[in-house]
This record gives structure tokens, C-alpha cells and sequence, in this order.
């Protein structure tokens, strides 16, 4: 996979995260498969930190500036 794939496959799921954020923001509630109710402070915690390291490794794939 080359290295622009990978930034837009992880820009891509930052994005997801992101909107997922925004549902949860709005009140959003999930629940696992059998149907018991999902923390959503831990799930925003999740979250966050998940979008947290995709920002650094996003950052970390760019090409320096002036070099696009």
C-alpha cells in the first residue's frame, strides 16, 4: 500500500470517528449485539483517543510542507 493510500484510508477513519463523536454528542446510544447498553462515556473516551493517535500518525505521513 503506498503511503498516500494509507493517509487517505486514515484520514477516511478520522473522519468516521469523528461523526461517530457527534452522535454520541447528540445523545447517540448503542448497544453490543445481545442487546446490553454501551458505556458512552468510555465509548467517547475511546473515541477520542483513537482520533487522538490518527492525528499523529496522519501528521507523521505527510510530506513536509512545500514538498506535495
Amino acid at each position: 500500500m503506498t503511503e498516500q493510500t494509507e493517509l487517505a484510508r486514515l484520514i477516511d477513519r478520522r473522519t468516521t470517528l469523528i461523526y461517530r463523536l457527534d452522535l454520541i454528542a447528540k445523545g447517540a446510544r448503542i448497544t453490543y449485539d445481545d442487546g446490553s447498553p454501551i458505556d458512552m462515556a468510555s465509548e467517547k473516551a475511546r473515541l477520542e483517543d483513537e482520533v487522538a493517535r490518527l492525528d499523529r500518525k496522519i501528521l507523521s505521513l505527510q510530506p513536509p510542507a512545500g514538498q506535495a
